[in-house]
């Protein structure tokens, strides 16, 4: 590893480590460990619940375009954004990065955006690992992946229990692709020789690339809020798999979600994306988040009060579907009326 290139990579994240400092703990880097103190953080009996997850192939585009911010910032969300579903709030974050030469201006720029995204959630970085590796990666070349730690008090976890036929989905929306399905994506855009540098179709006030680098939703914030207020059920997190596979994670074997399409309106990525490759819209719903990046389960007669309290968040929400019985044979979830071009 180059020593020198490692030294001065540490000199420059350091004021982004201590930039996100949070009661338990103190975001100093050069230990060999990371401490936190939960007591410290104000927990009196926490479950502790961890996550990991990678940003995926959006790497390459982050690399094509020489963006690595973005991407810093879909690793954190990737993983906090987990870590609330189940009510908890998180406390920290580690990375490990990657690459077949450091350069510290790249490694920096990552930084910044890990630590943007973390000062978001309102967890600390206490570590990390960067590992330098000619010959396994190519120059210019790197792969990340996050871990978080959040608690939660033993009584406010998030099971989905209480969730029942009657209850209704409320939607939060995705700012865009968020960090999923990239494979397919870079693909219809070499196949439709497609350049990052020109106008979006879908958004010319700015480069396709910068546009497919819109960072993921960080719903931390919001979602702790509402379930604070005791608005919440569940929640689940639209990633891999889409709308179809993820849902039913927080949902009971016994009741099939009825999403309304016409509730919400889908980013102007997913319709090129359908358009551009013929793709069907219950693919579609099979891939991407198609415009819900959270959704929550909500009591009836309590969708209005949280709505107001995902409003006063920040959060743009919409009553999307509900939930009843689940006819046998029938899927999980149901889409109607959703249309991308």
């Amino acid at each position: 590893m180059d020593i020198e290139a490692g030294a001065a990579t540490v000199e420059a994240i350091r004021p982004l480590v201590a930039s996100t400092r949070r009661p338990g703990t103190d975001s100093k880097i050069g230990a060999f460990a990371g401490l936190f103190d939960l007591k410290a953080a104000g927990f009196s009996d926490p479950l502790l619940l961890a996550t990991t997850d990678g940003v995926g192939t959006k790497l390459k585009i982050a690399i094509d375009c020489g963006r690595h911010d973005t991407v810093g910032i879909d690793l954190v969300a990737m993983c906090v954004n987990d870590l609330v579903v189940q009510g908890a709030e998180p406390l920290f974050f580690l990375d490990y990065y990657a690459t077949g030469r450091l350069v510290p201006a790249a490694a920096a720029e990552l930084l910044a955006g890990m630590a943007a995204g973390c000062r978001e959630a309102g967890c600390a970085i206490v570590g990390g690992e960067t590992a330098e590796m000619p010959g396994f990666y190519a120059d210019g070349d790197y792969d990340l992946a996050g871990f978080a730690v959040g608690a939660v008090e033993r009584g406010r976890l998030l099971t989905g229990a209480r969730v029942a036929a009657g209850d209704l989905l409320l939607g939060l929306e995705s700012s865009g692709l968020h960090s999923n399905g990239f494979s397919l994506v870079r693909r219809l855009v070499a196949d439709h020789d497609a350049r990052l540098e020109a106008p979006a179709p879908f958004a010319p006030a700015t480069t396709l690339g910068e546009a497919l680098l819109t960072p993921t939703r960080i719903y931390v914030k919001s979602c702790l809020a509402a379930h604070a207020a005791g608005l919440v059920k569940a929640l689940a997190h639209i990633t891999g798999g889409g709308l179809d596979e993820n849902l039913p994670r927080a949902l009971p074997e016994g009741v099939q979600a009825v999403l309304d399409g016409g509730a919400w309106s889908p980013p102007p990525v997913f319709g090129w994306l359908a358009g551009l490759g013929g793709i069907a819209d219950g693919e579609m719903t099979r891939t991407f988040n198609c415009g819900l990046g959270m959704i929550a389960v909500v009591a009836a007669e309590q969708a209005e009060a949280a709505l107001a309290a995902f409003a006063a968040a920040g959060e743009r929400a919409h009553v999307v579907g509900s939930l009843r019985p689940r006819p046998d044979g029938q899927p999980r979830v149901v889409v109607d009326g959703l249309r991308f071009r």
